[in-house]
Order: structure tokens, then sequence, then C-alpha cells
């Protein structure tokens, strides 16, 4: 398939790589000329500006938003519902609030424009293992463009269900980046569990303890170990061994830690819906207070973050 992408950052350039991998035609576009052009040089078509974007493609088109949650990306959506015609397809693949895609949906199929929001997790390690995807909006679309979401996925053997390849058809509008929402709301507390974790055995050779109970504790081993067989193997968990081989002490990072808003949305829905989320919670706010101070197990998140996603602490000012 052809099909147009958006947003060349750390996810958005893989994903153009692994489709264009995959058989399918990819025409790119970029604030920052050098991220297209880099793709260039792996057979994408480039265009300048989202309208030139627009009259490259062939009907029905598909266009591919990987951009910022918020202003960017309600810019270019508003900017491409005036270009494009009716039958196509826009995807917003970012992390967008979901009530947002409902509104996006109802104002683009006025014009006969559809949209579709797929969740997708993998950050930086997509191009190689796949990404997960949640869709959400209009079934027949979503079929439209599977070839995509397949070619994008983990992948399998096409006979076993599209959730054992790594993507799914969630429901109506919202419901792909609702169901992603989540999914980062879980992975707040699951990274939190791990840095406390971690932080205790960090300090179980404290001065303040016992002589006779102090433990000098190899880290790195211990993640490693935990690796094989263990009931709390993950992929953060593979992460966390990773990062502690390179830099025990983790002096790379000062701990402070960012939140992208989809922790923060995964509350105002458990609010909503008056379910009980005190590990979520806890989570958040152990970010909002590691800006304040900074602990082993900040640095720790810290660290995770950078793993899976490339997401660098700010710089000081």
């Amino acid at each position: 398939m052809q099909i147009g992408i958006v947003g060349l950052g750390r996810m958005g350039s893989n994903i153009a790589k692994r489709l264009m991998r995959a058989g399918h035609e990819c025409i790119v576009q970029d604030i920052d000329p050098a991220k297209a052009q880099d793709l260039a040089a792996e057979g994408a078509k480039i265009a300048e500006t989202l309208t030139q974007l627009a009259s490259l493609l062939l009907p029905p088109r598909i266009i591919w938003l990987m951009l910022p949650a918020g202003k960017i990306t309600e810019g270019a959506i508003t900017q491409l519902g005036q270009t494009l015609s009716a039958g196509d397809i826009i995807i917003d693949g970012g992390n967008s609030f979901y009530k947002d895609d409902i509104r996006r949906a109802q104002t683009l199929a006025e014009r006969g424009i559809h949209y579709l929001d797929v969740g997708t997790s993998g950050g930086i390690w997509g191009l190689e293992r796949g990404f997960c995807l949640m869709a959400g909006g209009e079934r027949q679309v979503f079929e439209q463009a599977e070839p995509i979401l397949r070619a994008l996925a983990p992948g399998g053997e096409n006979s076993v269900p599209r959730a054992e390849q790594g993507y799914i058809y969630c429901g109506a509008a919202g419901a792909g980046h609702f169901v992603k929402m989540v999914h980062n709301g879980i992975e707040y507390g699951l990274m939190q569990a791990y840095a406390e974790g971690f932080d205790i055995l960090h300090k179980a050779a404290s001065p303040n303890l016992p002589a006779d109970s102090r433990f000098d504790l190899n880290l790195a081993d211990i993640a490693e170990v935990w690796r094989h067989g263990s009931v709390i193997n993950s992929w953060l968990l593979d992460l966390i061994a990773l990062a502690l081989n390179d830099d025990a002490e983790l002096e790379g990072f000062t701990g402070f830690v960012e939140d992208s808003g989809e922790g923060r949305w995964t509350l105002m829905a458990a609010i909503e819906e008056a379910v009980p989320a005190a590990v979520l919670s806890a989570a958040l706010y152990a970010r909002f207070r590691s800006r304040e101070t900074n602990s082993y197990a900040d640095k720790l998140l810290s660290a995770m973050r950078n793993r899976f996603g490339g997401h660098l602490e700010p710089k000081k000012k």
C-alpha cells in the first residue's frame, strides 16, 4: 500500500522504515528536513508540506500522524481536513486524548474523511520488535488500513487472531487511544514498583543499618537473574538489566521524571467511572515528587524511560 507519514521522530521514522521493509510505499514529511532526508536514503519519497504530501498520494489517501499530542496534532489534522477528500483516511498514531479523537472523527466525517486513532506502543524498539497497536474508528476503515497495521505489528501467522499478531480493533472512535491511555497508566505503576524495589535493594548496604543486616548487593546481577524464570520477568526488567549493567549507580541520570499525559488522563477516567486506582495515582504523584527531590528509584525510572522510549531528562536551566 501507499501511505504518508507525518512526524519522523523516535517512533515515526521507525514506523516508516518498518513499512518500507514490508514492501509499502512511504511518502514522508517532517518540520525538520534532515529527518526526511535520512529516510529518503532508504527509499521514502519526501514532501516538504502537508499539502504536497496529500498531492503525492493516490486516492483513497492514507496519512499516518506521529506527532506530539495537543496543538501540533490538532493543527495538522485541521489542515489535512481542509485538504483531503471524501474517502481519505487520517490515522493518529500518537498519544492523543481519546475525547479529542471522538470530536475529530465527528468533524472529519462531515466532509466524508475517515479517522482512526491507533494507540501505538513499542518505543524506539519497534523497528525490530514490531509495534503493539490498538485501533479505534469505523470497523470497515480499520479493515481497509489493516495491511499497514499488520506490517507494523510484531506479526505471526495470518491464521491466528489479530491480538496474537500484536494489533486489535478496539471499537468506535476514541477506543484505541483509550486503551493505550490505560496501558500507559499501568506502565506507570509497573515502573514505580520496580523502581521502589530496586531502591530498597540499593540501600541494603546503608551504614544506618545494623552491621549484620547490611548487604552489598549486585543490582545488575539481581536484575539479570530475575529475567530467567522469575514471575516478575518483563520487558521493563530487561531494560533495567541493560541500564544497571551500563551504570549500576545510574550516575548519568538526575532522577527528574516527566509524565507525558496518559497517566493523568487514566486517573481522570478512573474518577469518572468511580474506579479506585490507588497504585496508578501513587505512581503519578511519585513522578511529580521526583521533580522536587530525587532518589535512586527516580533515577531508575528515568533510565527505564530512556531505554524504551529514548526520553531524555530536561536540561538544567
